[in-house]
């Protein structure tokens, strides 16, 4: 049995090739990521695809009518209507904020699905021209 080749400074031998970890790349990513639903074929249904910027939406929604009636009620006399110009306007552009990136996010959550779809039929050409 050979000796294992001296490492590029020359102080220490490389460790010999069996105790080395050797591991299928695709399982190690299929088991580490973080959403499986890349590595199977189940179809999802649209809810569990739109759930998080539905709600983003109607969360945004719900603040920014909280705004608006805070900030009409700035309009009549009440005792502390200063406290209601501050966080009318407040809640008001929170809402906003979150009703936009709700809105934003559908986009690209369809474009991500239709890339995605993309390469999948990609990897099962790849796969049919080079497993022969």
């Amino acid at each position: 049995m050979e000796n294992p080749p001296p490492s590029p400074n020359g102080s220490e031998k490389s460790p010999p090739s069996k105790e080395l970890l050797t591991s299928n790349t695709a399982s190690t990513l299929c088991i580490s990521s973080r959403s499986e639903s890349v590595w199977t074929n189940t179809s999802r249904s649209k809810w569990e695809i739109y759930h998080k910027p539905i709600i983003v939406m109607s969360v945004g929604a719900a603040i920014f009518l909280f705004g608006t009636v805070i900030t009409s009620l700035s309009c009549f006399k009440i005792n502390n209507s200063e406290v209601y110009k501050m966080c009318g306007p407040a809640f008001l552009s929170m809402g906003l904020m979150l009703l936009v990136c709700g809105l934003v996010w559908i986009p690209i959550i369809r474009k991500k699905q239709k890339q995605r779809q993309k390469s999948q039929f990609l990897q099962s050409l790849k796969s049919f021209f080079f497993n022969r």
